[in-house]
This record gives structure tokens, C-alpha cells and sequence, in this order.
């Protein structure tokens, strides 16, 4: 057992959003099944990632489940397609070309996400490392999204307890043009717990949830709150992975899906020189 506030405050942040009603949303992003931890990319080190969802077991109607738009969620195949680089040491953008395949319709261009992540400090620095993610999403309307741009912040903490990492991302989502654009931010979460067993398998839990606008929650049953066990690693010539199945916990949640990530790493070079030893954000 772990005796550390650290530990107990991270323990909170991991798990409150499946025990408190109040904290969780309709809606959550599909095409992105993935916990960010606080390190970024290294500065010049290009990231190539697929992120891909299958809904072995979901809805019938569009606007359920994973699907926020007219198609169904039942046997819909959701991938979303990332280039990272690291601009410092510190920040780092991506650019994303999101597709899916809904059950009887071909493949489908979906919208495309444009990015920053930093981190802030060097680790170790503060009890918890922090980081910070901005993000932009155009969605294809009104096929996938009702919504055609929104905003996403999301700010990043990691405590590491030997081989043992826990990360919490809550989700801050705002839609800037469509429906609902007038109303204010609404809440989610992205939070992971990661055992580095080995360096090419390796145990976790992700757990995925959102709660509808901050200040007007939606029903508990037309929530979304998923807990995805994963194992997690390296495969030949430097290919990560991480493979789970989602199972839904609530009504509003599709049912069972599987998600399973690749990326690979390659440096192609520094645009920015090295960050000065006493920045904390650049």
C-alpha cells in the first residue's frame, strides 16, 4: 500500500468521475482513445500514430453511444490518423486526418484535429508533473458531429510510483460553430493506471467518461463512463503499441468496443535549438 498524499490526491482525481453522478458527458471523442502522459515528444522526433475503435457491441440509432452524429454506432469502425513533432523540449504539435467506416457505408473522411502539448517543469520538479493540451476539431457535419468546430483544453498530471504511473486528463470542450455553440464548456475525463512490467508487455486500466455541460449535467443513463483494461508495449523495429476492450457502464455508453493504437517514432531533425536550462514552459 502506498502511503503518500500524492498518491490519495491522484487516487481522487483517477476515480471520482465513476463514483459522482454529476461528473460525466453525453459525448466523447471516439477517434481518440488515449491517456497523454506528461512527457512530450523530444524536440525534433517525429511521431507517426493510428489510433483506431471497433463497436463490437453499440447502437442502432445515430446520436447514442460513441456516434454523436446520423450514423450508428453498431459496427462502426472509428481511425484517426497523427503526425506529431517536437517543437522544444517542451511543446509539441500535431496535425490528425480522422476516417470511419460505418456498418454498411464505405470508408468516410471525418473531420481533422490541429494541436499543441507542453509540459511544464522538468520532472520530479513538483509533486505532481503537469502539463497542458489546446486543441482544435473540425468534424464532418452531420454525419459524425453536430457540431462543426470545437475547442479542447485539457490540463495533465502524472505521479510515478516506481514502475507504477498514474495519469489524469480531464477534458474542458467547448463548440465553437453548430449546435450548442452558445452554451458553455463541457466536462470529461481521460485517466489511466500503467504498469512498466516489461518493455514489450505491459498491464494498465484507461478509464473514459464525460458529464454534458459543467453546469447542467445529463442524466446518469445517457452518460458515458467506459474502463478499458490494456496491455501495453514495444513491438519489432520500434513499434508501440497499446490493445484493450472498452466496456460501457452506462446505458448511454455503447457497449463493448476495442480499440487498438500503433506509433512509431523517427528523429528527422531540430527546427528550434535546445530549451535554456531555466525555462519552464519553452
Amino acid at each position: 500500500m502506498i502511503k503518500c498524499p500524492q498518491a490519495f490526491v491522484m487516487g481522487l482525481l483517477l476515480f471520482t468521475p465513476l463514483l459522482c453522478p454529476h461528473q460525466a458527458r453525453a459525448q466523447l471523442d471516439p477517434w481518440e482513445f488515449e491517456v497523454y502522459p506528461y512527457a512530450t515528444e523530444p524536440r525534433g522526433m517525429l511521431e507517426v500514430e493510428t489510433d483506431n475503435a471497433v463497436v463490437a457491441n453499440g447502437h442502432s440509432q445515430g446520436g447514442n453511444g460513441t456516434a454523436a452524429g446520423t450514423f450508428r454506432s453498431q459496427a462502426m469502425w472509428y481511425n484517426g490518423n497523427e503526425l506529431t513533432y517536437g517543437l522544444t523540449d517542451r511543446i509539441e504539435g500535431a496535425a490528425y486526418l480522422n476516417f470511419a467506416q460505418p456498418s454498411g457505408h464505405g470508408f468516410w473522411w471525418a473531420g481533422d484535429k490541429f494541436r499543441l502539448r507542453g509540459r511544464l517543469f522538468d520532472q520530479g520538479t513538483l509533486p505532481v508533473d503537469l502539463g497542458w493540451y489546446l486543441e482544435f476539431e473540425y468534424h464532418k457535419t452531420p454525419q459524425f458531429d453536430d457540431a462543426a468546430w470545437e475547442l479542447e483544453l485539457k490540463p495533465i498530471m502524472e505521479k510515478d510510483f516506481g514502475p507504477l504511473s498514474l495519469i489524469a486528463n480531464p477534458v474542458f470542450e467547448k463548440v465553437l460553430s453548430g449546435p450548442g455553440g452558445n452554451q458553455g464548456f463541457e466536462f470529461g475525463y481521460r485517466n489511466g493506471v500503467y504498469y512498466r512490467w516489461t518493455r514489450y508487455l505491459s498491464p494498465g486500466v484507461e478509464f473514459y467518461g464525460a458529464i454534458g455541460l459543467i453546469d447542467d449535467n445529463d442524466p446518469l443513463g445517457e452518460q458515458q463512463h467506459y474502463i478499458v483494461p490494456v496491455v501495453w508495449g514495444e513491438l519489432p523495429h520500434g513499434i508501440e503499441y497499446n490493445v484493450g476492450p472498452g466496456i460501457g457502464l452506462t446505458p448511454g455508453s455503447d457497449h463493448v468496443f476495442v480499440k487498438f493504437n500503433l506509433e512509431l517514432e523517427r528523429f528527422v531533425g531540430a527546427i528550434f535549438g535546445p530549451t535554456l536550462e531555466r525555462s519552464w514552459f519553452f
